[in-house]
Order: C-alpha cells, then structure tokens, then sequence
C-alpha cells in the first residue's frame, strides 16, 4: 500500500512538473486539473486608480470532475465602494475537447463559460465578471506545450446584465457587451532536471490581456509579467502585476493591479 502511495505522489509531481508552466496567472489553460481534485484559492487584487488604493479578496474553490470537465466558484469581497463588504459571485466551468499528445509537447483545446453576479452600484466602461459587473460570459481556450514554454491564446464574449443605457459615476453610458482576447506565455525555469516530487518549481509568465467594446469600438491592451513558485507539488503562490500599454478605455478598475494568489490543491478526493 506505501508503495501505491508513493508511486501515485510521484505521477501526480510528474503531472504537475510537466504542465506547471501553463498554470497561468491572469488567465486559464486549455489543460485542466487532475481528475478527482479539489482546488481551495484565495487571491488578493490591489488597484491604485480609483482613485486612491482599493482591494479585493477572491476565494475560491475548484473540482476537477474528470480529465476534461472541471469547475470554479467564487465569491467577492472589497472595499471599492467605502467598506469592505461581499459583492457577489460567479460560477465558472471548463470543458476540453481537443487534446493531441506527443513526447514533451502538447495541444490543448477548450470552450468555457461563467455566469456572474454582482451588487456594485457603480461600474467603469470595461466588462468584469469578477467582482463589478452581473452577466455571462463564453469563449474558447487554445494551449500548445512545447517542452518548457507554454503558450495559449483565449477568445471571449461577454454580455452584462442590466439596462445599457444607465450612466456610470464616470458620466459615461453603461457597456453591455464586450469582447476579450489574450496571449500568454509561460516559462519553466527550474528545476532544470526533476528528481521529486518535494522540489519546488519556479515560473516566469508574461501575458497579454485585451478587450474591445464592440458598439464603439474602444479597446484597451494591457501587459501582465508575473511569476509563480510550486511547492510539494500541491501549493501554489502566484504574484503579479497588470498595466494598460495601450488603448482609448481608461476609465476602469482592472487597472495597475497587483495580483497575489495562494493555491492548496488535494488530489484524489472526489468519488
């Protein structure tokens, strides 16, 4: 039995080793989490332009149902409008359809959706399902692993709940739909050579985060460079930091914020 154990602790660092680098930071892979796991996160956001500084917390509980269904919920919780206070919640699920496999790369393709909502009386022109804004959102997920580096690309649209026509704090008129779109990139730097499980793993990540609002066509692109240390195989610390680089929409939230994130996974919990 100690033998199954330790020969099942080592596939599951193995898994985690092989595919850590697309454990992105701002965004989901294609790829998703062992089978019969249960993911428990808490994530931090910090913004400096609202004006003055503003966070908020995230927690958040993942499943892994099977090797291409898994889900999230989430609650959210800031101090945006005065006091700290539970703004609402999303429910968000993941399906891989696509997977071609061959010796140290991948392919990987998904479809997604989140369902989301949100009390906050205010709203800025951008379209954020976690935390400001009620609505839906689907899109599809493409990941290629070669070796070390991780690529993935993402294409999103999403449709906010509520009349398009009421005027936000920025006397600008409520977005109702939005378009999203990224490209990430992450990078194995070490170890250079796996020996076991208890070696922690460190990434470095730059990603690609771009919006468009279809009725005006305004648009923002921001760059995110985060990195991401691994631990046992099972926790996960993520930090990182968000910039617009270009783009007509500047009156919003998601704007230079920090992100730090802490991840406990346990593995073969689930019937």
């Amino acid at each position: 039995m100690r033998r199954i154990w330790i020969m099942a602790l080592i596939l599951i660092s193995a898994y985690n080793n092989v595919f850590c680098q697309e454990l992105y930071v701002f965004t989901e892979p294609a790829s998703n989490m062992p089978t019969k796991s249960i993911g428990i996160r808490l994530t931090n956001e910090g913004m400096f332009n609202n004006p003055g500084f503003v966070s908020r917390t995230i927690p958040e509980v993942m499943f892994g149902f099977n090797k291409n269904l898994m889900a999230h919920a989430q609650a959210f919780l800031s101090d945006m409008d005065g006091r700290y206070r539970l703004e609402g919640g999303s429910l968000y699920a993941k399906y891989r359809f696509l997977s071609i496999d061959e010796a140290q790369s991948h392919f990987r393709a998904a479809a997604f959706g989140r369902i989301s909502t949100s009390k906050r009386p205010g709203f800025s022109k951008d379209i954020n399902l976690e935390g400001d804004n009620s609505g839906w959102q689907a899109g599809l997920i493409f990941t290629q692993l070669l070796h070390k580096l991780a690529l993935s690309a993402t294409l999103g649209y999403a449709d906010a709940f509520g009349p398009s026509d009421k005027v936000n704090r920025f006397n600008t008129p409520k977005p109702d739909k939005m378009l999203s779109y990224s490209l990430s990139s992450g990078y194995l730097v070490l170890p250079f050579v796996y020996k076991d499980y208890n070696e922690p793993n460190f990434n470095l990540y730059f990603e690609m985060l771009g919006k468009t609002d279809p009725s005006s066509g305004e648009s923002y692109l921001d760059l995110a460079p985060a990195v991401q240390v691994i631990l046992n195989s099972r926790t996960r610390i993520d930090l990182g930091y968000r910039f617009q680089a270009t783009g007509n929409i500047t009156n919003r939230y998601l704007k230079n914020m920090y992100l730090l994130r802490a991840e406990f996974n346990f593995f073969n919990v689930l019937k």
